[in-house]
């Protein structure tokens, strides 16, 4: 795990993960590196505000999140994490087999959405599914570049709502289209307003 000592989500998610106890716990990366600057720390020179840095703070700083900020960077940061499990480099748990961290991938997946429900967020239960599926079938397919899109544009249609351009995107993408990437990209332009 990447810690700052100031209760980022990270730190949230690791907190939460061993206050539950159980394998989980075990898995949550305790070793040196994991106590350094994770890069989503610092404020905004010019706002003072925490920048916006990774999915989760995306999704967090939109007016969907409302007064649930914290809330919502800890369920889609845990979400995050279990798809960084099953693609890419954990920032929070450390698996020792790979079996075990598709696993654990899983369960952060249903921690996230789960936490999400409980906050009654349909629309965003629906668009992280989305985002998780894209992301897989871009992994998949060898377009990480397509999967980091979709992640931003999932984040964003998480704190701002769905947009046209963002549907036609998911459309495209799901279709396995060549211009689906520059689609994504170019939907989070469109500042959807606010549900």
């Amino acid at each position: 795990m990447t810690a700052r000592g100031d209760g980022s989500a990270l730190e949230r998610l690791a907190e939460l993960l061993r206050e539950q106890g159980g394998l989980m716990a075990s898995l949550v990366d305790t070793s040196p590196a994991s106590t350094e600057a994770d890069g989503h720390g610092g404020r905004d020179v010019k706002t003072g505000s925490a920048p916006v840095s990774g999915p989760a703070q995306l999704a967090a700083s939109g007016p969907r999140a409302g007064g649930q900020r914290e809330e919502y960077e800890l369920l889609v940061e845990a979400i995050y994490e279990g798809y960084l499990l099953h693609y890419g480099a954990p920032r929070v748990l450390a698996p020792p087999e790979a079996d075990l961290g598709l696993l654990a991938g899983d369960r952060l997946y249903a921690l996230g959405l789960a936490r999400l429900v409980v906050l009654g967020d349909t629309e965003a239960v629906a668009e992280l599914a989305d985002t998780i599926t894209l992301g897989a079938l871009a992994q998949a397919a060898g377009q990480p570049a397509l999967a980091g899109a979709v992640w931003e544009a999932g984040a964003r249609a998480v704190g701002w709502g769905s947009s046209d351009a963002h549907r036609r995107a998911k459309r495209l993408a799901f279709a396995g289209a060549p211009e689906a990437i520059e689609a994504m990209r170019t939907s989070t332009v469109e500042v959807p307003a606010s549900t």
